[in-house]
């Protein structure tokens, strides 16, 4: 299939494996849980009985006080003592075979180019590291909304970015799922486009 550029007449031949894959919504679903999940800490800590310091001995005897039995000063029921269903640190990561995240992410870009989100550019144009630079770029190609794909963390293109609302620089490298579904638009240039091809395939 091709690809059309941005105002231009040029058009970009892609793989329709890549690009032209139908869209499984239980699965690009399951792939953002997957990746949301990943990315929780699951460093919240309790002290359970076991873990409160001190309580080794006995109180007291287990007769003869008139008071409750008791084995330890560490009970949940003591003030200062453990926690009765204490949280433990955890891992919320879900399992992804590289093979449906690769599928879901085709599925993805694909939808992408069918809602015309995915929008190719030549080259960005962007030399210096000026916001207004890349705001008069951004306007010139319409998008307010966007999430920009580059082909290497362009230093230029990224301070020009970094204080322009709603528009987000990067690598294609690094891209994920998330990033994809949130803005507008998602600008790329033919090199990353390439390369974004290449991982998916």
């Amino acid at each position: 299939m091709d690809i059309a550029i941005h105002n231009s007449k040029k058009k970009v031949s892609v793989s329709d494996d890549a690009f032209g894959a139908s869209f499984n919504e239980a699965l690009v679903h399951q792939l953002v849980v997957s990746y949301m999940a990943a990315a929780r800490a699951g460093t919240k800590a309790q002290k359970n009985r076991s873990a409160a310091s001190g309580g080794g001995a006995k109180p007291w005897r287990q007769k003869g006080t008139g008071r409750a039995r008791a084995g330890t000063i560490r009970s949940p029921l003591w003030r200062s003592g453990g926690v009765t269903f204490a949280a433990t640190p955890r891992d919320y990561s879900k399992k992804l075979n590289k093979k449906m995240y690769r599928v879901g992410m085709r599925s993805l870009v694909s939808e992408l180019v069918r809602q015309e989100r995915l929008l190719l550019i030549d080259k960005l144009g962007v030399t210096e590291p000026k916001t207004k630079q890349m705001q008069a770029r951004l306007d010139e190609l319409g998008v307010d909304n966007a999430l920009v794909l580059t082909d290497g963390l362009d230093s230029a293109v990224y301070l020009a970015a970094r204080n322009i609302p709603n528009i987000q620089v990067m690598d294609i490298a690094i891209v994920d799922p998330v990033s994809l579904i949130r803005p507008e638009k998602v600008v790329i240039d033919e090199a990353a486009l390439k390369k974004l091809e290449e991982r998916l395939s």
